[in-house]
């Protein structure tokens, strides 16, 4: 084999349609936009255009809220701190606060706290202090013979 005898898979390489190239292209003259009308235009944007109707977007009543000073937490299943210990990514015997979540990687970062779930397998004995946890991720780890400590949101900084 040789380069020049190297070729695409048949079918690979589409040739993209030169439009408005004269009438032995198939779209010559008006390039497929047919004659006059908005859309035959330059520059014309017709998304969410209903012709002078009032458009759907309009019509339709605004709902719900957000709220400026909602708290964004960082989510832990315990099957993923779990996963962390296997590897010795964490260590077991000292207590397992947000900043060795997020230098062991578990978190990427804190938010505004990081908040366990029970999502996953659990068997570690291991002394939890997070920002938040649900009720079953208490209870799972309590029932593996650790203890998740819940404490108080950190200040703004």
């Amino acid at each position: 084999m040789k380069l020049h005898e190297l070729r695409d898979n048949p079918g690979a390489a589409k040739k993209s349609k030169r439009v408005a190239r004269g009438p032995g292209s198939g779209k010559g003259k008006t390039a497929g936009r047919g004659i006059k009308g908005q859309k035959s235009r330059s520059g014309v944007a017709l998304n969410g255009y209903e012709g002078g109707q009032m458009p759907l977007y309009r019509r339709l009543p605004k709902r719900g809220f957000t709220k400026p000073n909602a708290k964004s937490f960082a989510v832990v299943n315990l099957g993923v701190i779990q996963k962390f210990v296997d590897a010795g990514k964490l260590d077991v015997k000292a207590d397992i606060t947000e900043d060795a979540l997020v230098a062991a990687g578990v978190v990427r970062r804190k938010l505004d706290g990081v908040r366990v779930l029970a999502k996953g397998d659990f068997s570690s004995k291991l002394n939890i202090v997070v920002t938040g946890a649900s009720k079953a991720a208490v209870e799972a780890v309590a029932k593996a013979g650790g203890a998740l400590t819940v404490a108080a949101a950190p200040a703004a900084e």
